[in-house]
């Protein structure tokens, strides 16, 4: 839900986010929705556990999960989970939020009650500002839809046929079944 008035980041910083809601900013418009759900976090959770569990990865970046990310103009998005390259985070004040750094790699669990729109809005969003991918996760159907910069035409990958996450250029030798995740 979006509210009448267009806010800045500036705006968006100084606002209270109520316990069970979540903010994030798109084109200056509030947009409000619930908590995440206990499974959706636990997907989430998974991930990062498994980026954790292989420490060589650290020296190629950050994984990071729910954090306020500044994209382009009066964006804000929050990631389910991210990932920031090595070095970009180097002089910037880790405790601020949002953050001034948009995602290498964003990964959006997609829950039952997000709209297709909305969603390639966000694609949109995340790959405007930079991003080298953007993963849509769809645990009900266990698909998830990969997008890259210049073509909004994802290429899909299913658990259940035995596909992986990987982004070899962004972490090499990170490879791992979609069914971890997904299954």
């Amino acid at each position: 839900m979006a509210t009448g008035t267009l806010l800045t980041v500036k705006d968006y910083t100084a606002l209270d986010e109520p316990a069970g809601m979540r903010y994030e900013l798109s084109n200056g418009e509030l947009i409000v929705t619930p908590s995440a759900s206990h499974f959706h976090n636990k997907i989430c959770d998974r991930f990062v556990a498994r980026f954790y569990a292989s420490p060589q990865l650290e020296k190629f970046g950050e994984m990071t999960s729910e954090t306020d990310m500044k994209l382009v103009g009066d964006v804000v998005r929050r990631p389910d989970v991210a990932f920031i390259r090595k070095g970009r985070l180097e002089g910037v004040d880790v405790d601020q939020s949002p953050l001034p750094v948009a995602p290498d790699l964003a990964i959006e669990i997609v829950s039952k009650n997000d709209r297709a729109d909305d969603l390639m809005l966000k694609v949109s969003q995340y790959l405007e500002a930079g991003a080298k991918a953007v993963w849509l996760m769809y645990p009900n159907t266990h698909l998830a839809y990969r997008y890259v910069p210049g073509n909004l035409q994802p290429e899909v990958r299913s658990a259940k046929a035995g596909d992986k996450f990987e982004e070899p250029e962004l972490l090499p030798g990170f490879s791992f079944p979609l069914s971890e995740i997904l299954g």
